[in-house]
């Protein structure tokens, strides 16, 4: 079977922007912990993961609809779409 198509959203990245801090944001801000770090390939902001707590990260894409993800975690290189729930590594 052939690879399908990537989604638009994930064509559309041309180059894959990590956080320069190791931390989520919201959760510093209310003191909460978290369990890994997504950054947001549309605003840069580096939030928690779905495995965290407060799920900052899946929050972030229902309030602003930017759509796609990156891994922050060290050694793992991917790319989720929230949009079109799919995910590439690069």
């Amino acid at each position: 079977m052939a690879d399908q198509p990537l989604c638009a959203h994930l064509s559309a990245i041309t180059e894959v922007n990590i956080g320069n801090e190791y931390v989520c944001e919201d959760c510093i801000k209310s003191n909460s912990s978290w369990v890994h770090l997504r950054t947001c390939q549309t605003c840069g902001v580096t939030l928690c993961c779905d495995a965290s707590p407060h799920k900052h990260a899946t929050k972030h894409y229902h309030r602003s609809q930017h759509p796609v993800i990156a891994s922050a975690e060290p050694g793992e290189r991917w790319l989720w779409c929230y949009t079109d729930e799919e995910m590439v590594e690069y």
